[in-house]
């Protein structure tokens, strides 16, 4: 059964699920497809927040459940509390678009990195003064990610077909790997391996990377017939991960077998450029698309791959 949520005249870029309550979602979307128009809006469950610009990504305080940050085609991040309709704080030290925001999940640490078309990654404390300023990238930042492992650590991935490795101690990227040869729209931490990240590409390419030996990707996943715009690893299989796409499809991979395409779901009728796994509930997906509707599903594929 799949449990559709509509946001009339928004068009979804980004869904996270609640760390702390289950059945609670945020979505941040734009008006006009995230081209042009002067309200946006993002939500939990029903319950719209609206900037004036477009909102390209959110994520959960790991700390507080009633905090969020969201990130604006202004330069701006936006610190929100659920329980008011304005934002607790706005901050706006990049020049250009902010496509990716991530809250860390490692113990005893709290802090924020947001990623922007300006080529730059930034790290923020809670409240959102900018800690440090990250410089290599030789075009758009699409995806910033914090590491669910290693404290002071977090990937990124860009236009420039590179992914890079950063240690927040140091100031300095201690890896960059050249990925794929054309623009890298995503990339994600496997939950389990702390040396296992994935990237997605506009090549229509998963490929999933062993940061120990980087000459070859560990695997190359293959199916999707137009860019790649987000991915996930689970949080309850180690090899398994999801991806969307510009080609209105959602598809599911267990890239230690044969044959990895395990189920490729067609719900959306736009662009499909949001996806998280339920941490809370098994096997259980959220996605967002530019056809204004969130879908809250289990693809059929994932109960039989086990936990």
């Amino acid at each position: 059964m799949v449990k559709v949520y509509r946001s009339p005249a928004r068009h979804g870029y980004s869904v996270k699920v609640s760390p702390f309550i289950p059945n609670r979602l945020a979505c941040a979307a734009s008006q006009y497809y995230g081209i042009a128009g002067e309200f946006s809006t993002f939500y939990t469950v029903q319950t719209p927040w609206e900037w004036s610009d477009g909102l390209f990504d959110v994520s959960w305080s790991e700390s507080n459940e009633h905090v969020l940050v969201a990130g604006g085609g202004d330069g701006s991040l936006q610190l929100w509390d659920s329980t008011n309709h304005s934002p607790l704080r706005v901050a706006k030290e990049h020049t250009q678009e902010v496509y990716a925001v991530d809250w860390s999940q490692t113990r005893g640490e709290n802090l924020i990195v947001s990623a922007s078309w300006d080529q730059t990654a930034k790290v923020w404390d809670p409240g959102l003064q900018c800690l440090s300023t990250f410089r290599g990238h030789e075009g758009v930042i699409y995806s910033s990610i914090w590491s669910p492992h290693i404290p002071g650590c977090f990937a990124t991935a860009s236009g420039d077909g590179t992914l890079r490795v950063w240690d927040v101690k140091s100031g300095l990227c201690r890896l960059a790997v050249p990925a794929h040869k054309t623009e890298i729209l995503s990339c994600d931490w496997c939950k389990y391996d702390q040396n296992l990240l994935a990237t997605g590409s506009v090549d229509c390419s998963v490929r999933v990377w062993d940061l120990r030996n980087v000459r070859e990707p560990v695997s190359q996943l293959q199916g999707h017939s137009y860019a790649i715009r987000r991915l996930k690893f689970s949080p309850f299989h180690k090899t398994v991960l999801a991806s969307c796409s510009y080609d209105f499809t959602v598809r599911f991979w267990d890239f230690s077998l044969p044959q990895p395409l395990l189920e490729t779901v067609e719900h959306h009728s736009e662009f499909v450029c949001g996806l998280d796994f339920n941490l809370h509930i098994l096997n259980q997906v959220v996605d967002c698309a530019w056809d204004e509707t969130v879908k809250i599903y289990t693809p059929a594929c994932l109960p039989a791959v086990g936990v």
